[in-house]
């Protein structure tokens, strides 16, 4: 388009909004095998971050106190793994979900109520067999969430999806099968050796855990990025922007918000299956509202429905407060204004960058046209 005063080319909003950016045009022309070569790089750097810790000059800036590095890894890797999920039901579909916690309960439950000693089925499983029913079970609470909520939206959707993890945590804390406050001990690690017998999952190095985490979260990367260009991401798509418009043209709103909730809640429940293999108890003090808060916050903060927004933002809500032990601010030790911090950066983040760090390009469009609305 050109401009009839200066005979320049237009600003399209493109070039206003960042989807026209230098870097990103850069990257789409790049060829298909030096796109792989980057992401493999990427990738291999992320396998490599437990020995960033050790590097002089590096290390002790970004290492945790309190907490060792590799545990810190692994956290900020399920608080990814739970930012994936919750992106696929509130990025792209729409669907704003204030109990995602209960996903992540129901996956640790599963692996405890079928692997630990202190369970009255007593089955004597190995993690690694629980694994599959686990995410069985929390695909099936999705469904069973997503069901009766079908017709609901916005403030009423939140307020039912909140009630479903209320129930969860009250049946964890009231249920004599759920041992409450008591909780399940004994409960197995990830199996594996190395050749002096020794396992590889124990206690004392978190690294393994972190790499498992870590694999995951690629396996449900390459998931999800197929699903956002298929048919069924397309129907999110059009449930989010319009469900009335999506619903004359054809697509099968009910279906497809059933998808949303049955494939976030299967993602939140390997993160609950992570927790439960890495700590090896689980009680019901684990799973508070706030945690669902935060996973949302970091969806939010980092770019809803968008990947690597969805990324970033888990890393962040896990890794900053962590990263706020033993820092300390006039003298006091930050970590016991952790949330007071947070909540602050979430702010400044919403109110200059309101699509979040690292928006979608629909997304961000989105929001400079509705820009342009407000100030015409």
């Amino acid at each position: 388009m050109i401009d009839q005063k200066t005979a320049m080319p237009r600003r399209t909003w493109r070039n206003r909004n960042g989807n026209g950016s230098p870097f990103r045009g850069r990257w789409a022309r790049l060829p298909r095998s030096a796109r792989w070569a980057s992401l493999l790089g990427v990738a291999l750097l992320a396998y490599l971050l437990p020995y960033v810790g050790s590097i002089p000059g590096i290390g002790p800036q970004i290492v945790t106190e309190g907490i060792d590095w590799p545990s810190a890894l692994f956290n900020i890797s399920y608080f990814v793994l739970l930012a994936l999920g919750l992106n696929v039901v509130v990025g792209y579909a729409g669907l704003l979900d204030l109990g995602y916690v209960g996903f992540f309960a129901v996956g640790a439950y599963s692996v405890a109520l079928f692997t630990s000693p202190d369970s009255i089925l007593n089955t004597g499983w190995s993690w690694l067999a629980a694994v599959p029913v686990a995410i069985a079970l929390t695909l099936v609470s999705g469904v069973i969430l997503g069901w009766p909520t079908l017709r609901l939206r916005g403030d009423y959707l939140a307020i039912v999806t909140l009630g479903f993890a209320e129930i969860i945590r009250n049946t964890a804390n009231g249920a004599e099968f759920m041992r409450g406050d008591r909780g399940f001990g004994g409960i197995p690690h990830p199996p594996g050796s190395l050749g002096d017998n020794s396992p590889i999952f124990g206690v004392r190095d978190a690294t393994p855990y972190y790499w498992l985490g870590l694999t995951i979260i690629v396996v449900v990367i390459i998931g999800v990025r197929n699903l956002e260009h298929s048919r069924v991401g397309r129907s999110w798509l059009a449930i989010r922007e319009d469900q009335e418009a999506a619903e004359m043209m054809g697509v099968r709103t009910v279906k497809y918000k059933l998808w949303a909730f049955a494939i976030g809640a299967a993602i939140g429940g390997f993160g609950g299956v992570m927790f439960a293999g890495e700590q090896g108890f689980l009680n019901s003090a684990t799973f508070q509202l706030l945690f669902s808060i935060l996973v949302l916050a970091g969806v939010v903060m980092g770019g809803s429905g968008n990947i690597p927004g969805a990324i970033l933002g888990g890393a962040l809500v896990s890794y900053v407060p962590d990263r706020l032990r033993g820092v300390e601010i006039a003298g006091t030790d930050a970590f016991q204004f952790r949330m007071l911090i947070f909540g602050f950066m979430i702010i400044v983040v919403m109110v200059f960058r309101p699509q979040g760090l690292l928006p979608s390009r629909r997304r961000a469009a989105e929001l400079a046209d509705r820009a342009k609305e407000a100030t015409a």
